[in-house]
């Protein structure tokens, strides 16, 4: 892995721990508010609704950044790179 590519998956990583940890406080802000005071009521764009939607979206980018990061796909590229090789040698 070269420098460039380190520090740009660094940055996405810096990115995504800020993302989660903004997600948590507005989730320790919003939860409690339905806890101890008013019923929970389901909406169509109620703050649970938009808490499950950032959540979702967080955990895309989770999937994105630490599964398919470009170390994994370098290595498909290589692998398709191989395929091909073999297939005009034959």
């Amino acid at each position: 892995m070269d420098y460039e590519t380190a520090t740009e998956r660094t940055k996405n990583i810096r990115k995504f721990y800020k993302s989660i940890f903004i997600f948590v406080i507005f989730a320790v802000l919003i939860i409690p508010d339905d806890i101890f005071g008013e019923k929970i009521n389901f909406r169509l764009f109620d703050r649970y609704t938009i808490l499950g939607i950032w959540g979702f979206i967080i955990l895309v980018k989770a999937i994105k950044l630490f599964l398919f990061d470009s170390e994994w796909e370098r290595n498909m590229i290589e692998k398709e790179l191989e395929k091909e090789k073999k297939s005009i040698k034959y």
